[in-house]
């Protein structure tokens, strides 16, 4: 990691960044609730589109073709209903036929916001603004690191910098569910030497994600009156032994964590986020589906996860009476996120590091992640990639989300400075 004094060209582009314009352009995008499936997944990115276009970039707005993706080899799973979805990319300078040096990516679509009312102001599609910190989905994750990535090209544009190789932005839909977004945008033939993605990293670097794989357990039982339930066999009581097993389960795969993951109590949790059983209150439930996330380690095969998970469940069943003449069944469905990481001794770690101790931060931590990210896709299309971006994980998701401005500004400058170094600039 070197401490190298910044040159004028690259001071003049990190001091053009515009903290009002990135909490504008922030409370702009908050507003479009683009959930997934929802319309406003297509409005933001018509968004973007635009917002890419006023800063001069040559842009690829175009719309999925979704049976052809759903059938491509690789398609990576779906959690919601989706009937339209788009691409956007955009490139600087215009005109370039060139493969970009870097590329700036993030995704913007959010997941719902639960009950509104929870919210401090009651609306998480307003940005609220208190004590330096930007409240609203998505703020975090990660529409606050997509205008970071739109703010360091304006600060690129208003400093007057001509890149000598190309700058490619990507933003996505459809990451939260699976990663179609940038599934399609790699389909799409768009590519770039290094990638980048605006993720919220608290600082850090984050070179490598485990895996999540969607799954549904379906434990039969036998219905009854619930005056005689001893005559009949409660699917809810029947999915305990499976629960049991899948704790076990979890326990043995976490028991040594991965390089890079230390700092985590679970590399690879698997968590049972859905069960519904029963129709009646006073009949014993004959059915119970659990669905859940199963986290795949760093370097572990899909299918070896999933035939683990598996196993597991069917030694559980064949140690219960009731289980080993009526087995729950396994099944995959939804978002299959394959794990990724930056591959060992690529630069574009150390090129971070040294714009962010460049710019007077910290020196980030090199860290892995538990969760499943678009990583693993460009990743899987010889993209060396990393993660680092403003706020942190523990906001997304939660109800008041927020993002500090302060890393938005700080996130800003250093993709700015990233992109001077990574492109290099015209002289004149």
């Amino acid at each position: 990691m070197r401490n190298r004094a910044l040159t004028p060209v690259e001071t003049a582009a990190v001091d053009a960044v515009d903290a009002d314009g990135l909490v504008a352009d922030l409370r702009t995008v908050v507003a479009v609730p683009s959930t997934g499936g929802s319309r406003a997944e297509c409005d933001v990115q018509a968004w973007a589109a635009a917002r890419l276009a006023e800063l001069g970039a040559d842009v690829d707005h175009w719309r999925l073709d979704l049976p052809a993706l759903r059938a491509a080899d690789g398609y990576p799973g779906e959690e919601v209903r989706r009937d339209e979805a788009w691409g956007c990319v955009g490139t600087v300078p215009a005109g370039r036929d060139e493969e970009p040096a870097l590329v700036l990516a993030g995704h913007l679509d959010v997941v719902p916001p639960g009950d509104g009312d929870l919210w401090v102001g009651g609306d998480p599609w307003t940005l609220r603004e208190a004590d330096g910190r930007l409240h609203g989905r998505g703020a975090c994750d990660m529409k606050g690191g997509v205008v970071a990535v739109l703010g360091a090209v304006a600060a690129l544009r208003r400093a007057g910098v001509r890149l000598r190789r190309p700058l490619a932005v990507h933003t996505v839909v459809g990451e939260e569910d699976g990663g179609l977004g940038t599934f399609a945008t790699l389909a799409r033939g768009h590519r770039g030497r290094a990638c980048v993605i605006a993720e919220p990293t608290a600082g850090d670097l984050l070179v490598a994600n485990a895996g999540a794989l969607t799954f549904r357990v379906e434990v039969a039982g036998h219905a009854a009156h619930g005056a005689t339930r001893t005559l009949g066999v409660s699917a809810l009581e029947a999915f305990l032994p499976v629960l049991e097993a899948l704790r076990d389960l979890e326990a043995r795969r976490n028991a040594v964590l991965p390089a890079g993951f230390g700092h985590l109590d679970l590399a690879a949790p698997i968590s049972v986020g859905t069960v519904r059983a029963g129709d009646w209150p006073s009949t014993v439930p004959d059915r119970l589906v659990a669905e859940g996330r199963f986290g795949v380690l760093p370097g572990e095969a899909v299918e070896q996860a999933r035939q683990e998970l598996e196993a597991a469940v069917a030694a559980a069943c064949a140690d219960d009476d009731w289980l080993a003449e009526h087995p729950a069944r396994v099944t995959w469905s939804g978002g299959q996120f394959a794990p990724g990481e930056l591959p060992a001794g690529d630069p574009l770690a150390d090129d971070v590091a040294d714009c962010l101790v460049g710019l007077g931060v910290r020196a980030p931590e090199r860290v892995g992640a538990p969760y499943g990210s678009d990583l693993r896709l460009y990743a899987g299309a010889g993209i060396p990639t990393l993660q680092y971006g403003p706020g942190d994980i523990a906001s997304a998701h939660t109800v008041d989300e927020h993002v500090e401005e302060a890393d938005l500004v700080t996130a800003a400058r250093a993709y700015a400075l990233l992109a001077v170094r990574r492109c290099g600039v015209v002289s004149d």
